[in-house]
């Protein structure tokens, strides 16, 4: 067989080399074309629903809701903040294994097992398990990693001082929510605004956003409520009113202070307590602000607004005498008593003593229309304008559904209900020289909450008589207020004890004992006013109320600063109420033994020549049961600092002892050890 020749060989090679370089002509316009095919269908047809995806995953539309406003007392000191937590929901269509995550969430989450397995069963898209979770729990559940589970941001309320102003501040709810006391009222300006943002994000999922979108975020949070409440004084009312109530087997008790020249609210407390951090099982009557809004009869702390009315009116003067019976008058089919038997007094002495029957006959000679108007000018039957919710109104009836007892019951306060606030705003009248000047309870440095204007309703020599009448309660005798003096401090006051109405109609055999203080009596600038309600076995407010006034003051002035530089010596010829002596309505006559404290006061104060500007005692007295600034401002005389150990306002015990020697050179030595009043 022949070979074939050189030149056919070449030539056959020549043409596989063209196959090849067909085929792969023909595989690379395939794919070019392909991936313009490609190209295009990604361009035209899916170039819009792609583009779309593409803005999905870097720019987002998210909604954030701003924080909730803080309130603060009216020096600035917190009083309720919101805290970023952590609520926990599910996604049932996601989850794997409902038995082993129900079994894992219940033990975390200290729920019951088949309540959180039916959670998981559900047919909803989201249901949350928990509000707020702790970190701990947190970080356990987020170890486990268990399919459909998930946390979200929410807002929860915190109270740093506890119970401190609970009622008056109330507490939030689920969803950030003010349920009571002024976070109800306030809470369209506390509550955060939510807001709808598109934001971009970067490869890590981290959203970012331009400089206007971050002054927009902190925009949306809600507005700070800053109150007249001074949180210290807050704090010692609260601890006066508890020892009150539970001193005195009491139910409850209420406690307003207030700043006369401004007409703002110190403090207002109620007790019993509750924690607003605990949101459970919170009781509706124990979380009510009953200072605001629960009503009761004043009783003999009418008396005051009446004479002044009376006074007002021209009807009467100091000096007018009525005939109180002997403690007996009948008038319309009833009988009108004193707890003592009284003759003629004058009115002085029927504001001093608390005669039910020398009010009555004051009462009806001013005459229903002139009292029942001055009631309402005093603010009796209307709300006294606080931004609280729910403020009561009290009980006025019309006028002209008076009778002659109804006139006369009303003018020692029996028949007529107001609230503690009203009554407060009462005597703020009276202490404002006659003029009305609105309660605040909310710092307004700016005027942008409208209030009602002053107004006139007693003149103010009307007044000035009224406080010095108030004073006569508190320090001379037969005073019904004698519990509440304080040596060395002139205060007014008025006991009151309200017999409250009985189940079956009438009145039963309970009572509200209250005392309302003038510091100081003429020239007021605060009052205080404690009211005990339920008070066991004594029922009079100078003995169940007013010594809690009596301490409250006490601990306010010293936090103040405004204790007097020089303690006064009781003017000579006004002794104590003697022993067996008709001392007055409101509490059985009895002589005003002083403390021990007291005793001290009154030695010191004796020892001090007239004019002398440091006060000179030979050996170191007994400072135990004192209050601390006073016992600093005795040392500094002597150019003593001492050195303090413990915590109090009150002196507990000292060195050197009582008697000795005052130190020489080494002044330090001097120690004093502190304690909490008793």
């Amino acid at each position: 067989m022949r070979k074939p020749s050189k030149e056919r060989q070449h030539t056959t090679v020549r043409d596989w080399s063209r196959v090849k370089l067909t085929c792969v002509g023909v595989l690379l316009g395939l794919a070019w074309l392909a991936l313009w095919s490609r190209a295009g269908y990604l361009q035209i047809v899916a170039g819009p629903e792609l583009a779309q995806q593409a803005v999905r995953q870097h720019v987002a539309s998210e909604v954030d809701k701003g924080a909730r406003g803080e309130i603060y007392d009216r020096s600035g000191r917190l009083l309720a903040k919101s805290v970023e937590i952590e609520g926990l929901f599910v996604r049932p269509k996601e989850i794997v294994d409902p038995d082993k995550t129900a079994a894992f969430l219940a033990k975390v989450l200290h729920m019951k097992e088949q309540r959180v397995k039916k959670k998981l069963q559900s047919s909803s898209n989201m249901v949350y398990l928990s509000w707020r979770v702790g970190d701990r729990t947190a970080a356990r559940i987020r170890e486990a990693a268990l399919p459909g589970v998930h946390f979200t941001k929410e807002f929860g309320r915190f109270y740093p001082n506890g119970h401190l102003a609970s009622q008056l501040i109330g507490f939030v709810g689920v969803g950030d929510v003010g349920l009571e006391g002024l976070e109800k009222s306030f809470d369209g300006q506390l509550t955060g605004r939510q807001a709808k943002y598109v934001v971009q994000r970067d490869a890590s999922g981290r959203r970012f956003f331009f400089d206007s979108q971050g002054r927009e975020l902190a925009d949306i949070n809600g507005h700070d409520v800053r109150l007249t409440i001074d949180a210290q004084i807050q704090f010692f009312a609260e601890e006066e009113l508890e020892k009150a109530v539970t001193t005195n087997n009491a139910k409850a008790g209420t406690c307003v202070v207030v700043h006369v020249p401004t007409g703002e609210i110190l403090a207002m407390a109620n007790y019993p307590f509750f924690n607003p951090n605990v949101g459970r099982g919170i009781s509706p009557r124990v979380a009510r602000n009953h200072a605001a809004l629960d009503v009761f009869e004043p009783g003999s702390t009418m008396k005051p607004l009446l004479v002044a009315a009376a006074l007002q009116e021209r009807t009467v003067r100091p000096t007018t005498t009525f005939n109180c019976e002997n403690g007996k008058f009948g008038l319309a089919g009833r009988v009108i008593k004193d707890t003592h038997s009284y003759g003629v007094l004058p009115v002085n002495m029927i504001v001093r003593v608390s005669s039910n029957i020398g009010a009555a006959k004051i009462g009806m000679q001013l005459g229903s229309a002139r009292l029942h108007g001055y009631f309402e000018k005093l603010g009796f039957g209307r709300q006294n304008g606080l931004p609280i919710s729910g403020e009561g109104k009290g009980l006025l009836r019309p006028v002209k559904a008076w009778s002659i007892l109804d006139l006369a019951t009303a003018s020692f306060g029996q028949g007529v209900a107001v609230t503690p606030v009203q009554m407060a705003q009462a005597f703020l009248i009276l202490a404002n020289d006659g003029v009305y000047k609105p309660l605040k309870i909310v710092a307004d440095p700016d005027n942008t909450t409208p209030q009602r204007q002053p107004y006139r309703v007693f003149d103010a020599d009307v007044a000035r008589t009224v406080q010095r009448m108030m004073r006569e309660v508190v320090h001379e005798e037969h005073g019904t207020g004698r519990s509440a003096m304080i040596p060395g401090l002139e205060t007014g006051g008025k006991t009151g004890t309200a017999q409250k109405a009985g189940s079956s109609g009438g009145y039963g055999n309970k009572y509200l004992g209250s005392y309302v203080s003038f510091v100081p009596a003429v020239g007021p600038e605060y009052i205080v006013m404690v009211m005990v309600d339920e008070p066991e076995p004594s029922h009079y407010g100078g003995v169940v109320a007013a010594p809690a006034v009596r301490e409250l003051t006490l601990r306010m002035l010293s936090y103040l600063g405004r204790m007097p530089e020089t303690v006064q010596v009781a003017k000579a010829g006004a002794p104590g109420a003697a022993p067996g002596s008709a001392a007055s309505a409101e509490m059985p006559a009895a002589p005003m033994a002083p403390s021990k404290a007291d005793k001290e006061i009154l030695d010191i104060a004796q020892s001090k020549p007239a004019g002398a500007k440091a006060i000179e005692i030979h050996a170191v007295p007994d400072f135990s049961g004192m209050p601390l600034r006073r016992v600093v401002e005795i040392l500094a005389g002597k150019g003593i600092v001492p050195r303090l150990e413990g915590q109090g306002l009150v002196v507990s015990k000292q060195s050197p002892g009582p008697g000795a020697p005052w130190p020489g050179e080494n002044k330090s030595e001097f120690v004093l050890w502190l304690a909490r009043p008793s």
